[in-house]
């Protein structure tokens, strides 16, 4: 192979990559074949379009024409979207897991001819620098290994791909049980920076799936600790540079404890999961400013993040032509020239100094202490011309690069949040959007098998689904289902259901495998309960099927929870919070209530969005009587009939509170 052929991709990420002089390969069966007939190991590089260290990587070592030469000299360039093809990136971070090193983007795996990794690491500047080898310097050593051991090349690569091979999870004990589940929630609290909220210190990620479970925990158990906890959090990420607070909508993580420098990519699962979680907390709170960061966000995905088939785009670039966060940065003389004599008192609110927050820049956030809701929302209302007057502004400038594929998996994320949210804040046009997406993922990227696609792009649709792909629609398929009645998206989802239960079920372990039976190009299919930065596959499967079991009152689905948490035992509690996901499934199997509505009006619909929590699923009935009515289940036992939304409401708030 003498040419760069990423030309012939679609996804961004890899097309970002088509002029390289580096002979770039997609992942398949060709370059697998040249590497084994010219004896070369491969070097397999896996990244996303919203990839700053990938842009920087890139730029230093691929578009350097003496770089590439010994690239193409001595390795098979595979170039893998990770976001494409989660599965390979998933196996080979493992891989680099098992030898020790951190993980992260950009991944550079060296494989043998037969994909089995022996050498790799993340990120390599082209001369040693900070401690890191130089990636010329580690090209060579990796080439003479190969050339000059391959008896020993081959031992290290089978060692480490056996050490891949997916066993059982060994527990002491069964999992599930809620006692043990609330106590390792509770002990996260050691864990939270009790002056900027979240997890940890720098970086700091927002982590919706742990904080949503700890929000139902406190809500359930009526701890006031783990309460504060949560909306502490949300609130310092709201208020803080994390925030976009001119267009709406999240960045990925920040780079210091206090959320004011942002990692500045937003990724589409990132902002889907926050406005569930916003509008969760909401429920119990009513806080203004969450119901605010709400209404941005959706207003930001409709007007940016919206794709070729009615679905959404992935993710937006950390990058644009000025550099690094270019797009967002600010001058104290850019903010005076356009904002004038409101200039004074926007600078006090959002931060803006002449030293700047980062490398001489300003970042905008919400400065100085906490304001009370009332006094926070009156300093936003007054400012709001001013930030529709930097708004306009920015939009002249040039904008970072849009990762355009669709995501059945992410996608499904965002239709629930939107779907869910817009019940809870009274927006059918919301809910109106969460459909349109919906049928557009139907339209385009159910393959004629009746199987789905994960990943479309510019019309093409590419590799089968995931295990998260099927898992999240199921989830957006149930909310549609539970707020419109509509029997069509209950039917999709029992039919992705024995889909996965077909083709995604592990044969030799419990649980279930990332890719369907028929996946062969790994040397084994990946499997997993731990979350990363999107909720683990059986995770969102568990929910939907928790879902399930109360909708139905059908055993099968809490036998298949069941199937996969017992074994699991303790690892699910030694993992915590990276199990969240999965422990978020147990915790609405054996709390979550069913609300049978018989025939509605907008007073029983507010009833529903009015409740202090949404740990319940809505089964609608024709009503066969003169008035609406309903009754609240849980553990196999229903109320009397409700004939008032009031009543409903009341019995909802201390149903849940129990």
């Amino acid at each position: 192979m003498s040419r760069n052929r990423l030309g012939e991709e679609t996804s961004p990420y890899l097309r970002q990559h088509r002029t390289h002089p580096v002979h770039w390969a997609p992942w398949g069966p060709e370059a697998f074949a040249e590497a084994r007939a010219t004896h070369r190991p491969i070097l397999l590089s896996v990244g996303y379009a919203a990839c700053h260290w990938c842009h920087v990587m890139a730029h230093e070592s691929f578009e350097d024409p003496a770089v590439a030469d010994i690239v193409n000299a001595l390795f098979v360039p595979v170039k893998v979207d990770r976001e494409e093809r989660p599965d390979i990136d998933a196996f080979y971070q493992a891989a680099l897991a098992a030898t020790g090193q951190p993980g992260g983007w950009p991944l550079t795996v060296f494989l043998t001819p037969e994909g089995k990794p022996f050498a790799g690491g993340t990120y390599f500047p082209p001369e040693p620098r900070q401690g890191r080898p130089g990636f010329v310097e580690v090209l060579k050593m990796v080439s003479n290994f190969a050339r000059s051991h391959p008896e020993d090349m081959d031992r290290q690569a089978d060692a480490l791909t056996e050490a891949l091979r997916p066993h059982p999870p060994e527990g002491a004990r069964e999992g599930g049980r809620l006692e043990d589940l609330d106590a390792a929630v509770r002990a996260l609290l050691a864990h939270i920076d009790p002056e900027h909220g979240g997890l940890g210190g720098a970086p700091k990620f927002p982590m919706p799936a742990v904080f949503a479970l700890m929000h139902r925990v406190a809500h359930r158990t009526d701890d006031p600790g783990l309460g504060h906890a949560v909306t502490h959090s949300l609130t310092r990420m709201a208020q803080g540079g994390l925030y976009d607070h001119l267009a709406g909508g999240f960045a990925r993580y920040a780079t210091d404890a206090a959320w004011q420098i942002p990692h500045f990519e937003k990724m589409l699962y990132d902002n889907a999961l926050l406005i569930e979680l916003m509008t969760e907390v909401w429920r119990s709170t009513r806080d203004p400013l969450l119901a605010r960061r709400v209404r941005q966000t959706v207003a930001w995905l409709d007007r940016e993040m919206s794709a070729e088939n009615g679905a959404f785009a992935a993710s937006l670039d950390a990058d644009n032509e000025a550099g690094e966060g270019g797009f967002a940065l600010w001058s104290v003389g850019e903010i005076k020239a356009l904002l004038g004599p409101l200039a004074p008192a926007f600078m006090e609110a959002y931060g803006v100094t002449p030293e700047g927050t980062w490398e001489g820049h300003n970042i905008l956030h919400r400065a100085g202490p906490l304001l009370d809701a009332d006094a926070e929302t009156a300093l936003e209302e007054h400012l709001a011309s001013a930030r529709d007057l930097l708004w306009r502004a920015r939009e002249h400038r040039p904008r970072p690069a849009r990762d355009d594929k669709v995501l059945a998996d992410w996608n499904g994320l965002v239709i629930a949040a939107l779907a869910r949210a817009g019940l809870v804040f009274g927006e059918p046009a919301w809910i109106a959007r969460a459909r349109h997406a919906w049928e557009g993922i139907l339209a385009t990227m159910t393959r004629p098998d009746h199987r789905l696609g994960h990943s479309l792009c510019h019309g093409r649709l590419q590799a089968e689904a995931m295990l998260e792909d099927y898992a999240g629609l199921m989830r957006a398929g149930l909310a549609l289902y539970e707020i419109t009645g509509e029997a069509p998206f209950l039917e999709q989802v029992l039919a992705w259901a024995n889909t996965v239960e077909g083709d995604y079920r592990d044969d030799d372990s419990p649980g279930y495998c990332q890719t369907a039976r028929s996946a062969q190009d790994l040397p084994w299919r990946p499997r997993s309960f731990t979350d990363t930065a999107t909720p683990s596959g059986t995770g969102l499967l568990l929910q939907a099927y928790a879902r399930l079991f109360h909708l139905t009152g059908d055993l099968v689905w809490r036998e298949r929870i069941d199937t996969v948490v017992r074994p699991a035992g303790e690892a699910l509690l030694r993992q915590f919070p990276y199990t969240a996901s999965v422990l978020q499934a147990v915790d609405f199997l054996e709390t979550g209530l069913l609300v049978t509505l018989e025939g509605t009006d907008p007073a029983w619909e507010a009833a529903l969005s009015q409740a202090r929590h949404g740990a319940f699923t809505v089964r609608r009935l024709p009503n066969t009587i003169k008035s609406p009515r309903a009754t609240v289940c849980r553990d196999g036992v229903c109320g009397p009939p409700l004939t008032t939304p009031e009543s409903l409401r009341q019995a909802l708030d201390h149903f849940l509170s129990r």
